[in-house]
């Protein structure tokens, strides 16, 4: 069974309750902060493969604000690759599959599916 990976910010309050999900249920996960590791381009586009690009920025979040992007023009894979604070956390994934923010369901049916 592969292995479940969060990537998210420790500050989160949705990165926290997504490790607590899978903490509950004593299923392993590796977690990776953002703050330290970004997402690699082979990471970015099995994301994107499953959750459409709009949905991964966080256009409400406080970095895309610092940085002003409501008024600029930008490509949002160059913004994401550049600097995945601007990321939606959580962002979960098993195996191919992803989900991006607190996703419950989807992850019980992944757990049911292979267990």
């Amino acid at each position: 069974m592969p292995e479940f990976q969060i990537l998210g910010i420790p500050k989160c309050s949705d990165t926290r309750k997504a490790q607590r999900f899978f903490q509950d249920r004593k299923i392993k996960f590796h977690f990776r902060d953002l703050n330290e590791k970004g997402v690699s381009r082979g990471e970015y586009e099995s994301i994107s493969s499953k959750i459409p690009v709009g949905e991964l920025i966080d256009r409400t979040g406080k970095r895309f604000k610092e940085k002003q992007l409501e008024y600029m023009v930008f490509t949002i894979e160059d913004e994401l690759l550049n600097d995945a604070l601007l990321f939606r956390t959580p962002i979960v994934r098993y195996g191919k599959e992803a989900t991006v923010g607190y996703q419950p369901d989807i992850w019980k049916k992944w757990i049911a599916e292979n267990i």
